[in-house]
């Protein structure tokens, strides 16, 4: 699988991705994002916010009639490699609905308050994920890939 990075003339498909998904968008414009697609017959999205060694990643969005095939793993599988790669360290993110799915990939749920200071900072740790979103981490570096 190849991911692409969107620039800004791709976001619009990204937003539109979102909100069909239920998943925040407000932000996706601001500076310091980085958001791709995957090749293949069903576009799939993906995000980071990077940090130095952290990495926020930022809403995966699989359509609908590709789900439950192994498509968004692919997704974020090449998405870790390519974020070891670049010298990330530390991967977190916040879910309210797909928590066992990020799990079976190495995601383990950390309290909110172990976040480091900028993960703390973005919108969407701070207003666009409720509080009841599970706050979920990676270590790349344990995690050799």
């Amino acid at each position: 699988m190849r991911l692409t990075r969107l620039d800004d003339s791709d976001l619009a498909r990204l937003e539109s991705a979102l909100d069909a998904a239920g998943l925040p968008y407000d932000d996706v414009r601001e500076a310091g994002r980085f958001f791709y697609w995957s090749d293949g017959p069903h576009a799939s999205f993906v995000g980071l916010e990077v940090f130095g060694g952290d990495a926020l990643l930022r809403s995966l969005v699989v359509p609908l009639g590709a789900r439950g095939k192994g498509l968004g793993r692919r997704v974020v599988e090449t998405l870790l490699v390519e974020a070891s790669e670049s010298g990330i360290e530390r991967l977190w993110l916040l879910t309210t609905t797909a928590e066992a799915f990020f799990a079976a990939i190495g995601f383990e749920p950390v309290a909110r308050q172990e976040a480091p200071p900028a993960i703390r900072t973005t919108r969407e740790f701070r207003d666009l994920c409720p509080a009841s979103a599970t706050f979920m981490k990676l270590d790349l570096a344990r995690n050799r890939l």
